[in-house]
């Protein structure tokens, strides 16, 4: 009888827990069980496990070979366990150099000719790896994206002859480098220079992406809502480093194509008005990310915002507020990252203009009721967007701004509140809010009154001060100023149109 341990590891949401492969070959009459909580794909790799070990030359063992999958509770899917299980299998039966494994991860899908094929989330396999300090082996094709985990030992393999030279020392396979290229941000293609006119619209964007603040575009077609959203990512600062791991972890277990070069780009996401729940926060039987995920450190886009169902958009609260989505199943609870800035755009009635007496105003509030009003008192500006006066397409030709020299004073804004709170004022809790945003007793008396005639909930109230607070980041002053707080109460556009039908309708 012989015995042989792999290491490896499971996919559970971002995280990659330690699966230890044991393979015990025993006499008797020829068979070949996997035990451990196996799905089917796993169960199915003894199949391609044997197909491969002959096909490589080797020989397969005519024993009774049982492989445990611990830990036994932890369900494993995917053809990932392939490569360890047949490691374990050549160690028992003794036709691999003696070596060491302990020192060593695997993971790989096997085909019928021995040749490996990529596996699904090797970002997160490489950061539980390097923690672990052992070396990962992996297909080839794997090893770009999980070298830009630093610290990590990466071997790439695209065959599994090439592990006994590399095990007997006869050629030894080297280390991955880092592969992805440094500080490489790609060339924009929207720029917000392309808007034309829209001043207010490109302050309210600038601000937005200051300080990491929900916005809302409320106007009617052509105005050019769609363009001014699309801009925004350009405006943005590059991520860090930490930032784009998350990024790239989530974009690996989704199927997500990312390169070297788009590295530090923040994602943009914009699903479709008729996405589903599951689809915006995440969900399956397996549960896996949504959209809401996907766009985490970026920005996600709601075009046609009252075309989404109610129930669709009430599912988005929990996230935006707490950065985060749990998905709970009956044997499954995943909690994925969603720190995502929502950018959206509607049109203020259901026939898009507003004074074009197609609809009435009971019509109009009907359609904006779409919107509950818990979602609207999360978004922090509220602009509208008005059509182009008429010379607009003459004059407004020369002197816009890139959206690179928008994105330097960003960047500027940004580093204030990173140095000063360690996040964008948009994240600011109650305790940072009372320390960073104080304000004196004849404007914090200012305030209050508007808040009441506006009647607007004690979230609106913070959401008020964390734009003044940013208002005043851009103008590099310590604190909050008279101007500051009334440019951020402008920026309560629904408010005000609700209010105004609210009245139409009474009388």
């Amino acid at each position: 009888m012989s015995l042989s341990c792999v290491y490896s590891r499971a996919r559970v949401g971002l995280e990659s827990p330690l699966v230890t492969v044991e393979v015990h070959l025993a006499n008797g009459l020829p068979a070949f069980h996997i035990v451990g909580l196996p799905e089917t794909s796993v169960k199915e790799a003894k199949d391609r496990v044997r197909s491969a070990i002959i096909n490589c030359g080797y020989e397969f063992p005519a024993k009774r070979i049982t492989i445990n999958l611990a830990p036994a509770d932890l369900p494993k899917e995917g053809g990932r366990f392939d490569l360890p299980i047949a490691i374990g299998i050549l160690a028992a039966s003794e036709q691999l150099p003696p070596v060491d494994l302990s020192h060593y991860e695997f993971a790989g899908e096997l085909a019928l000719s021995g040749e490996l094929r990529p596996i699904v989330g090797e970002i997160p396999v490489a950061v539980a790896s390097s923690q672990s300090e052992r070396i990962l082996v992996l297909p080839i094709q794997n090893t770009e994206q999980a070298s830009w985990v630093k610290q990590a030992n990466i071997l790439g393999i695209n065959h599994l002859t090439q592990l006994f030279p590399h095990f007997s020392g006869q050629q030894k396979l080297p280390l991955v480098e880092e592969q992805r290229s440094v500080e490489v941000f790609p060339e924009l293609s929207l720029d917000i220079s392309d808007v034309i006119g829209q001043p207010m619209a490109k302050r309210a964007l600038e601000i937005a992406a200051s300080g990491g603040h929900n916005l809302l575009f409320i106007g009617p077609p052509g105005t050019g809502k769609t363009m001014l959203a699309s801009r925004l990512a350009g405006i943005l600062p590059p991520m860090n480093e930490d930032e784009a791991l998350q990024v790239a972890a989530i974009q690996s277990i989704s199927h997500q194509e990312i390169t070297g070069k788009s590295w530090f780009t923040r994602p943009f996401r914009a699903p479709h008005h008729t996405a589903s729940s599951a689809a915006l926060v995440g969900g399956g039987s397996q549960p896996k990310p949504g959209e809401i995920s996907l766009a985490h450190n970026g920005v996600l886009f709601l075009d046609e915002l009252p075309e989404f169902e109610r129930k669709v958009l009430d599912v988005l609260r929990e996230p935006m507020e707490s950065g985060e989505v749990t998905i709970s199943r009956a044997l499954h609870k995943q909690c994925f990252p969603a720190r995502f800035q929502l950018i959206a755009a509607m049109n203020p009635s259901p026939t898009g203009f507003y004074n074009d007496k197609r609809s009435t105003p009971e019509q109009v509030l009907r359609y904006l009721n779409r919107l509950s009003g818990p979602f609207l008192d999360r978004i922090d500006i509220q602009i509208e967007v008005a059509r182009l006066p008429r010379g607009t397409w003459a004059s407004d030709t020369q002197d816009n701004e890139t959206s690179e020299q928008v994105q330097q004073r960003v960047q500027t804004c940004r580093a204030i509140q990173l140095q000063r709170q360690g996040k964008a004022n948009a994240h600011l809790d109650s305790k940072a809010l009372k320390q960073h945003c104080a304000l004196s007793l004849e404007d914090n008396e200012f305030l209050e009154l508007a808040v009441e005639k506006l009647g607007l909930s004690t979230r609106a109230h913070h959401k008020i001060l964390k734009i003044a607070r940013t208002l005043a980041d851009i103008e590099q002053q310590e604190s909050i100023q008279h101007n500051h707080l009334v440019e951020a109460l402008s920026y309560r556009a629904m408010d005000r149109l609700l209010r105004h039908l609210t009245s139409a309708v009474a009388v």
